[in-house]
């Protein structure tokens, strides 16, 4: 082994609960903990049924005497919630006080009582005679303090504690002994850790991310605009956080790129010269409409001249059309409210005829309408502008609707898209309202409803606007279309859309007073530009500034001044460059530790606690409050943390920490990039996929906001659906786009993370299951316990042996898991993925495939049996909750910290994971103990 050096850079949490070859040396230089050339040795598994497994039988492992209460029903899985959290060890783990001396290894204990366990049980195995993985457990460092070993005892603590060592056939330890082993290790690893954080530093020191500049910006300018689209994603680190310290780093030319970023979001926020004139939309559905029956009377007309001649037979055929006109259309249609009569709602991008000409005047709004416009569910109705909207400004849409139904009828919603068609091969429509409208206005009560859109923010534009003359092929016109996004039945009717654009309610606007603070005359442009960087500098550096920080600044507006037309062009190049400073790219943590520090690194100052603590909860930075309580040094009181922390929670900028951190940590660009086979899946839509997207990130709102257990993330007996995600797990009484808690009933299959269809989707080939995928993912994300890389030249299945291709897909893997390359690494996976088998390529239950019954029961290495969802959910939440939960607190401390964890921070996580244990496992509970924690305050 290499120096203490290489062990400590090593991430603690990297290696696989099980006993790994140990090589004969370590490069520091060589980063990743998991090697090719250090292998997996793990115990067998045998899959129920026919299994080729290599040991004949295998017996179910009963780690509890209550495990008999909870074999079945989601009462038994809730029931297996308490039974876990009674024998969690962490419950009776104390508070470990700082140590002021450098402790010293229990060697004595070591030899006395640990040693004889070990040597009485692993030795036959790993001893001198039979080394399985090369690796020998008699001569293990027992001092875990300043020996080398300590990333070995790690392994041999998590596999004892897992049960997967030693390995069943073998002489199992006593609970007593198991007990001892366990007690001393955890202890010695724990003061081993600390030893560790005292004696290295650990630097947060990172740039902002992609989303984080641009809530920053957003934050600081007072627009919600899009201000980092021209720059890249971030690539995740190891473990999947694109926030880490060890990413983020800047090239001079990447500077350059963000000084014209931060001047392009001034420009944004600031105007020029008088407020623009607006031109004025206002369509009513009776003119609209005035086409179609138009259309109609042709139709009608045509019938007279055709039986002209016979009165009897074209009175029959004027009235056969009549009723057919009467008749209710499948899609968009107009409605006239005094004869009843219908037609279809029609559109077409050529010769502009449908294209509505703007006034320089507002229009005067009718009282009441004869006509409307009906929008069933998954219509719309389009209303074409022509190409005259700017480029600038708010784009406001009124439309005056209601639903069609009175009384308790279903509630559908609107949703506004921009588009444009220049011809038959060239078009575009998006989506630009942030969320639906629930249309809850009766048909005798019609109600306004408003969307205001920066016109600069939506992308794209017909790229022959104002190229093209109205009328000419390709068409420069622009529309907006007005859907009914509803699942269910629910129709809208809307008689009156009002377009207005450019819209600027206040001139100049807010954010240009922002930054302005007013107009300034040239005899006041020293002071005025000194009052706008004292103001400016220190909400964008997110600290006070001295007086040397501005004057360095004012002496570039004396520099830039003359080559600038007037103030504002040149106070925008010196905010420009304020922006693109590093005191604003950067989080930066001081590189310094005084003897007054905390043991574990540098305390951070009260404003860069402030940064950081923004930075977690809303992936931005402070705002006034923290500021200022940063500048009285009152932040780091613990009392003021823990409030400050409910008040950022309960701010809507929280729900920035709900998308990022859950993205990351279940890693949801799978599901981003998922593409589905629509000829096996033909319900699998866009509507679907969104609703998908968003479960996991609502789900975990709900468990925040109510301060729910982070076991619901396992299993929970609630779940947060839209109507979408209902119809797709086959529940009923959900209407509606809006995700809501639903109490979810006995059998569903249902409730926790694992069993939300995109997870699962996500985790499949989008045309079947995928169980090694799915294995990998449970094992990465939920219990923070990775398996290996695959071996080199591993054997693929060939499916063009007949042989093969018979084999049902448990049947090929447990063939694939015969070849001696492969079984070690999926012995440890396969049993986990089959456990989801119950769950098609979409997420959706099936109890069959290909017409023969699912099974998804499998054993894992340990000889645990695993029946189906229920089963894995249950040995989760019975025998693992301990696993789960840390891994929950690394993830999270690693994510609030922005950097990688070591094997210094190991003791700190083992105390927040034993504070939150003693605390009902509540997740608002842990952000606070995370925050108010010595690890979080420090570096």
């Amino acid at each position: 082994m290499g120096g203490n050096k290489a062990i400590d850079q090593r991430p603690y949490w990297r290696p696989a609960p099980i006993i790994r070859m140990k090589a004969k040396s370590w490069n520091s230089d060589a980063s990743p903990w998991v090697r090719w050339d250090v292998f997996l040795i793990a115990a067998s598994f045998v899959v129920s049924g026919n299994s080729a497994a290599p040991r004949a039988e295998t017996k179910k492992i009963s780690h509890s005497p209550l495990a008999a209460l909870i074999e079945s029903g989601s009462e038994g899985l809730e029931a297996a919630k308490a039974i876990g959290r009674k024998q969690s060890s962490y419950q009776s783990q104390n508070k470990q006080s700082p140590q002021t001396e450098v402790p010293q290894p229990q060697l004595d204990r070591f030899r006395r009582e640990i040693e004889p366990v070990l040597m009485a049980t692993c030795l036959k195995c790993h001893g001198p005679e039979k080394q399985k993985g090369s690796f020998r457990v008699d001569t293990l460092d027992p001092d875990l303090i300043q020996g080398e070993d300590v990333n070995w005892w790690i392994e041999v603590v998590d596999v004892i504690s897992n049960g997967e060592m030693p390995p069943e056939g073998e002489e199992r330890m006593t609970e007593t002994d198991r007990g001892q082993v366990i007690e001393w290790l955890t202890s010695e690893i724990q003061i081993a850790s600390q030893v560790r954080r005292r004696e290295q530093g650990h630097s947060s020191f990172r740039r902002m991310t992609r989303y984080e500049y641009n809530y920053a910006l957003q934050d600081l300018l007072g627009l919600p605009y899009e201000f980092a689209d021209d720059l890249p994603p971030e690539a995740p680190s190891e473990d999947g956080f694109h926030n880490s310290s060890e990413m983020l780093h800047l090239t001079a030319i990447q500077f350059a790129t963000y000084r014209e970023l931060g001047r392009k979001a001034l420009l944004k926020a600031t105007v020029r010269g008088d407020r623009p004139a607006a031109l004025f939309w206002g369509v009513s559905m009776e003119e609209a409409s005035q086409r179609e029956w138009e259309k109609q009377a042709l139709q009608l007309e045509k019938i007279r001249k055709r039986h002209q001649d016979d009165p009897e037979t074209l009175e029959q055929q004027l009235n056969r059309q009549r009723a057919r006109l009467r008749a209710r259309p499948n899609g968009t249609h107009y409605q006239n409210q005094v004869s009843g009569e219908r037609a279809r709602a029609s559109w077409s991008y050529g010769g502009a005829k449908y294209a509505w000409a703007p006034s320089t005047e507002p229009p005067a709004v009718p009282q009441s309408f004869d006509h409307v416009a009906v929008i069933p569910p998954r219509q719309r109705l389009i209303v074409e502008l022509g190409d005259q909207l700017p480029e600038e400004g708010h784009l406001r849409v009124r439309v005056r609707a209601s639903r069609t139904a009175s009384g308790d009828g279903p509630i559908p919603s609107l949703q506004l898209e921009f588009g444009w068609q220049a011809s038959n091969n060239s078009e575009g429509s998006i989506r630009i309202s942030r969320e639906d409208y629930r249309i809850t206005a009766t048909p005798d009560q019609p109600q306004f409803y408003q969307w205001d859109v920066p016109l600069s923010e939506i992308y794209p534009r017909n790229s022959v606007r104002k190229i093209k003359k109205m009328g000419d092929i390709p068409s420069p016109s622009e529309f907006i279309k007005l859907v009914n996004s509803s699942v269910s039945e629910g129709d809208i009717q809307l008689d009156y859309v009002e377009v207005t654009a450019p819209v600027y309610d206040h001139w100049p606007p807010p954010s240009h007073q922002r930054l302005f603070l007013g107009l300034s005359t040239p005899s006041e442009e020293w002071p005025h530009a000194r009052k706008i960087l004292s103001r400016f500098m220190p909400r964008a550096w997110r600290r006070l500034v001295t007086e040397n920080e501005i004057q360095q600044k004012l002496n570039l507006f004396k520099r830039l001044r003359p080559d600038c037309k007037d103030f504002q062009e040149a106070m925008t190049e010196v905010l420009a460059t304020v922006l693109a400073s590093p005191k604003f790219l950067y989080l930066i943590q001081t590189d310094s530790q005084t003897d007054s520090d905390p043991p574990g690194g540098s305390e951070l100052s009260h404003e860069e606690l402030a940064s950081r603590l923004a930075a977690f909860l809303w992936s931005s930075g402070p705002d006034r409050e923290l500021m200022i309580l940063a500048a009285l040094g009152r932040l780091a009181d613990t009392e003021v943390l823990t409030s400050q922390t409910r008040r950022m929670l309960a701010d809507p900028r929280s729900q920035r920490f709900a998308k990022h951190f859950v993205r990351q940590w279940l890693d949801l660009r799978l599901l981003d990039f998922l593409r589905v086979d629509r000829d096996v899946h033909p319900r699998f839509d866009g509507a679907l996929k969104e609703a998908m997207q968003q479960e996991p990130i609502v789900f975990f709102q709900t468990v925040l906001r109510g301060n729910r257990s982070v076991l619901d993330f396992l299993h929970a007996d609630y779940s947060v659906l839209n109507e979408r995600l209902a119809r797709h797990y086959g529940l009923s009484g959900v209407t509606g786009n809006q995700f809501r808690t639903v109490s979810l009933p006995s059998g569903t299959g249902r409730g926790g993370l694992m069993t939300q269809a995109g997870l699962l989707a996500m985790n499949s080939d989008g045309t079947d299951s995928h169980p090694l995928k799915r294995g990998i993912w449970l094992l990465e994300r939920i219990l923070n316990d990775p398996p290996p890389p695959p071996p080199p030249a591993v054997p693929e299945i060939d499916l063009a042996d007949p042989d093969i291709a018979k084999l049902s897909l448990k049947e090929r893997m447990e063939d694939h898991r015969n070849d001696a390359a492969c079984r070690s690494c999926h012995s440890k996976i396969d049993p986990w993925g089959i456990a989801f088998e119950n769950f098609d390529a979409v997420g959706r239950w099936r109890d069959l495939i290909d017409e023969e019954p699912v099974d998804a029961s499998s054993v894992l290495f340990n000889g645990q049996s695993l029946d189906g969802i229920d089963g894995l959910k249950r040995y989760l939440l019975t025998h693992r909750q301990d696993q789960f939960c840390r891994s929950l607190v690394y993830k999270l401390a690693t994510y609030a910290l922005g950097r990688p964890l070591s094997f210094g921070d190991r003791a700190a996580i083992d105390q927040i994971t034993s504070d939150l244990r003693k605390k009902e496992d509540r997740l608002g509970t842990l952000i606070t103990l995370i925050v108010t924690s010595e690890l979080f305050r420090s570096q």
